[in-house]
């Protein structure tokens, strides 16, 4: 398979990019094509926290949209709403 580059929006340089978009509709599209596999690592490991935070149930309805709406801040707003300076991972 042939390594697929982007010009990531969140790390600003050329970078291997996701296999395949991670959630179907516009947004999981647009991810695909704007951000790395790096970025996307982050956003994970950034949202595993919003969840521990915030307490919010896997696979809620609730938790999926905070999802989408935490990624579309942390790519392409002006970033997301990011745990208070004193939060420890429960």
């Amino acid at each position: 398979m042939e390594l697929r580059l982007v010009n990531c929006v969140k790390l600003g340089q050329p970078l291997p990019g996701l296999e395949y978009p991670p959630f179907a509709g516009p947004l999981g599209d647009r991810i695909w094509l704007e951000v790395s596999e790096d970025a996307w690592k982050q956003f994970l490991e950034f949202f595993k926290m919003m969840m521990n935070e915030y307490r919010l149930q896997g696979g809620s309805e609730h938790a999926t949209n905070a999802f989408i709406e935490q990624a579309e801040k942390y790519f392409f707003g002006g970033g997301s709403d990011a745990p208070p300076p004193e939060f420890k991972p429960v």
